[in-house]
């Protein structure tokens, strides 16, 4: 198994927000997280990522330990193996969309160099390969055209892409999406999802915490409810969303119906 979470737990001031998850996640399949605010699921995101450190529980990313909260809630792995796009896009309003998804790999070269781990000339090559890089992602995610542009004078949609494509930047092992449409119009949130949906067709292993249910129907190879800190229910999407055995679960699934229908 590529990923393996397991008995993670997390807590703050006394109030336990995830009493014990277990789940694993096969290379190249989509996992989508559901359910209602307050269930944890953000905070199982961050945790994943390293943004949270954990209470309790261990993590195994292609059978190597990158997390064990017994000794002293230790990173073992580089978190840049796992990449997150956040709700709010987060992106740097001085820098342009070019600028804004090489960045951080620009900065890991200096970094390298900084620690003579390289020399002058292979700093000069590898920040030539970032650029190169940097923008055959951005025609993946079709901004292209954009480089040259700053946030402000993007769509929110866009600004989303970038986004995607900076968390790509890194070539992250494991690409996470928190709720990656909240803050989009609907007209918009369409763009976002096509890109995601790409994603998984060029064999990218994901997890996406969303609100959007045909989406994660579509999209996931597998699907968690949470509710109330714990997963009440999880299996094949098609399984999950047609004969869901939580009453928990159904309950959800109702009201997440009569929303779209308003």
């Amino acid at each position: 198994m590529f990923l393996e979470v397991k008995n993670i737990k997390k807590d703050f001031d006394g109030t336990e927000v995830l009493k014990g998850i277990d789940f694993s996640l096969e290379k190249g399949n989509v996992l989508s997280i559901i359910g209602s605010s307050g269930s944890g699921k953000t905070t199982l995101l961050r945790c994943i990522t390293s943004l949270e450190k954990a209470s309790d529980g261990k993590m195994f990313l292609n059978g190597d330990k990158i997390f064990d909260a017994k000794d002293n809630g230790s990173v073992f792995a580089d978190i840049r193996s796992f990449g997150l796009v956040f709700q709010q896009f987060n992106l740097f309003p001085q820098y342009t969309v070019l600028e804004n998804v090489t960045l951080a790999p620009i900065l890991r070269v200096k970094e390298l160099f900084k620690t003579k781990k390289i020399t002058s000339s292979e700093k000069s090559a590898m920040i030539e390969k970032v650029n190169e890089d940097a923008l055959d992602l951005l025609k993946k995610v079709g901004l292209y055209d954009k480089l040259g542009n700053y946030p402000c004078q993007l769509s929110g949609g866009q600004q989303q892409r970038v986004a995607i494509a900076r968390a790509l930047a890194l070539s992250p092992e494991i690409l996470c999406f928190d709720e990656p449409t909240s803050a989009l119009d609907p007209e918009l949130t369409g763009e976002v999802l096509r890109v995601i949906l790409d994603l998984k067709k060029s064999g990218h292993t994901m997890i996406v915490v969303t609100h959007e249910m045909e989406f994660a129907k579509s999209i996931s190879d597998n699907v968690i409810f949470m509710a109330d800190g714990v997963i009440e229910e999880q299996g094949a999407p098609n399984e999950l969303f047609d004969n869901p055995k939580s009453e928990k679960l159904r309950a959800f699934l109702s009201n997440s119906s009569k929303i779209i229908e308003m």
